[in-house]
């Protein structure tokens, strides 16, 4: 059989080679073939030369390049879908006025003053925010803060509750939503400081203000909870159907969706690769240690999304005065619909205790 030369002997021979060898029968008889072939010329004097033994090993290596680069591209899909809107998927004020049409008269909205303006969040990020006027003279203002995927029109089903009770209401669009520019949003962490300086904005608007509360929604009562770590300038604060931490809405949603858990470790990857947050940050629940600020916790005992127990986990940590209450039947984001005259009722009587 004939010898090539070998790749590191002489100019000539330069580049990376591999060799093959492999039996064939021939005529009956069993013969050793062996091909050679150039697998690529680099620059300089050096050469590789694979022998046939090794070609398991360079599949080896295919396979695991191939399970790494699926892994990162797996991770980073997930990592997008958890922590974007999706434009096919995301409400637009239009569609998000058909809904809450389809639960209640929004015609008042038509009728009172309003004035639309834009702030400047964490970042320079710009936030659509709207000031609704209540009809009669007030110097008591609420900041309503939405849930995901929803925008300020999912604010609007709370807006003449608050009027009643002596309230002018500021509503917004939450990074990400409504009428803001697409970007990522995370789950509390960047929106608390943009809620941090729509408070301020908002005691500047109107030096008038004798009162100032908040209210969030699903992710908008993430949002109000997380902000409690800064200590806002506020008076109390109502939280709707919130997460204390959204490690346990993922594993939750996990089953849901019969993902096996391990999902969520590379979604987590993802995230920490993409966005640089983790989220093990997400905990909402740890805003509470020193809060002082009262607090109502609202929650619909049919939310299969966010679990019941999520407030009451927040209720028992904060260290100021708290209410918990459960609205029967009421699914995730429906307490309100569901039983307004109850919701009403919780609302009114936190606010005569904490006067």
């Amino acid at each position: 059989m004939a010898q090539w030369p070998h790749p590191w002997n002489g100019q000539e021979n330069r580049g990376i080679y591999f060799t093959v060898k492999y039996t064939r029968v021939l005529a009956g008889s069993r013969a050793q073939i062996t091909r050679r072939a150039l697998l690529l010329y680099p620059p300089g004097n050096l050469a590789l030369y694979v022998k046939g033994e090794t070609m398991g090993w360079v599949v080896v290596l295919i396979v695991i390049a191939a399970v790494v680069a699926a892994f990162f591209i797996l991770a980073i899909k997930l990592a997008t879908y958890i922590m974007t809107i999706n434009k096919k998927h995301g409400k637009t004020l239009e569609r998000a006025w058909k809904i809450e049409s389809g639960h209640m008269d929004l015609s008042f909205y038509n009728k009172i003053e309003k004035e639309d303006y834009t702030i400047k969040g964490v970042g320079g990020y710009i936030l659509h925010v709207q000031f609704l006027k209540n009809p009669k003279p007030t110097a008591k203002y609420m900041i309503l803060t939405h849930g995901h995927n929803d925008n300020r029109i999912g604010s609007l089903k709370y807006v003449p509750m608050y009027m009643e009770l002596g309230f002018n209401c500021v509503i917004y669009d939450m990074r990400c939503h409504g009428l803001n520019k697409r970007t990522y949003f995370t789950y509390g962490i960047l929106e608390s400081k943009d809620l941090m300086i729509l408070i301020k904005d908002t005691r500047v608007r109107h030096p008038d203000m004798t009162q100032l509360g908040l209210h969030g929604e699903s992710l908008g009562s993430a949002t109000t909870v997380t902000t409690m770590k800064y200590r806002p300038k506020v008076d109390f604060a109502v939280c709707d159907c919130g997460f204390a931490d959204l490690w346990n809405v993922l594993k939750v949603s996990a089953r849901e969706y019969h993902l096996p858990q391990f999902f969520l470790y590379i979604a987590e990857a993802g995230v920490r690769m993409k966005y640089h947050y983790s989220f093990k940050q997400m905990n909402p629940i740890d805003s509470l240690g020193d809060n002082e600020i009262p607090m109502l916790f609202i929650h619909g005992t049919a939310d299969s999304y966010i679990v019941p127990s999520n407030s009451q986990r927040m209720a028992d940590r904060t260290k100021g005065y708290s209410e918990v209450h459960f609205v029967q039947n009421a699914k995730h984001a429906m307490s309100y619909y569901t039983d307004p005259v109850n919701y009403k009722k919780y609302v009114a009587d936190f606010l005569k205790k904490i006067e």
